[in-house]
């Protein structure tokens, strides 16, 4: 096979696993128009549709979807061998794909990434926030954050993290000297809320628990936004009451701008993991990733 094929074959490959040509350059680090190319000389090459091509989305046919099915394995073997070669290096060099909820990146990722592109700098980093179930290997990234609930059979989960958290009750005193403090959760339903809608339209209800008691509730929403800081803007201004991750109002409340309520109705719970498919092969950035991780729960 001429490179010129193999490059047009890896260019399908990358646009049919995005879906998008835009989003396929961005993680090729080429032109979309170049991969529009690529793909135009495979089809006619083959003599066959690849792609059904729309202005809003890119779906494989089914003659590319078969295509696709059968070229992942080589992919990954050709992947494979060129990340064998790592282990003859000093330190292991290549991309590390990651794909992780939003409260992850936000309260978690910054500093521990900062530190762990410090110890490999030849790894780069990158990381996709997103609050979606998606196939993690499918989509190209190498592992992803989920919390136990939401972990599958085969995978393997590696801790990250802190190993407890805590939602919290959250409003200002402004707020609370207006409006009362709800004493039960149930009381909430009487309060002006601001709700979190996740960005596929789900909004779940807040729920709370002591001595084994659960009580779910879905209060009336003052605001209903994805953005964490409209929902810390709004708190903070003394427009309502905000149910949430207690790291992301940990420094309003330690400053006293705003307050925890009903703190006995709130439940540690278990902090996040990294998850990866059990291969035989772990990528050399993934395993360099996993080693550190070990390494900062033992220091701990």
């Amino acid at each position: 096979m001429r490179d010129a094929e193999l490059q047009d074959l890896l260019a399908f490959a990358a646009v049919a696993e995005q879906r998008s040509f835009r989003a396929a350059a961005a993680r090729r680090g080429g032109s979309a128009s170049a991969l529009s190319a690529a793909v135009r000389r495979l089809e006619e090459r083959l003599g066959v549709r690849l792609l059904n091509r729309t202005t809003r989305s890119v779906q494989a046919t089914e003659a590319g979807a078969r295509l696709l099915e059968r070229l992942r394995p080589a992919l990954a073997g050709v992947s494979e061998a060129l990340d064998s070669v790592n282990a003859y290096r000093d330190r292991p060099a290549g991309t590390l794909r990651l794909n992780v909820p939003g409260v992850v990146a936000r309260l978690m990722l910054p500093d521990l990434l900062a530190r762990f592109m410090i110890a490999y700098p030849e790894i780069v980093v990158e990381v996709q926030a997103e609050d979606r179930f998606i196939d993690v290997l499918g989509e190209g990234f190498d592992a992803g954050v989920r919390y136990d609930e939401r972990l599958e059979q085969d995978m393997i989960a590696v801790p990250i993290g802190p190993r407890t958290q805590r939602y919290v009750c959250v409003a200002a005193p402004s707020y609370l000297t207006r409006a009362g403090v709800p004493q039960h959760p149930r009381e909430l339903l009487g309060h002006a809320c601001i709700r979190h809608r996740f960005l596929h339209g789900t909004m779940l209800p807040w729920e709370f628990e002591r001595e084994g008691e659960v009580i779910n509730v879905s209060p009336p929403a003052c605001l209903t936004t994805n953005s964490l800081e409209m929902q810390r803007a709004a708190v903070a201004a003394g427009r309502g009451i905000a149910c949430t991750f207690e790291g992301f109002y940990a420094d309003l409340l330690a400053a006293g701008s705003i307050v925890e309520i009903l703190p006995e109705w709130s439940t540690p719970f278990s902090g996040p993991f990294l998850f990866y498919h059990d291969r035989r092969h772990v990528p050399a950035p993934l395993k360099a990733f996993i080693d550190f991780l070990k390494q900062e729960r033992a220091r701990t």
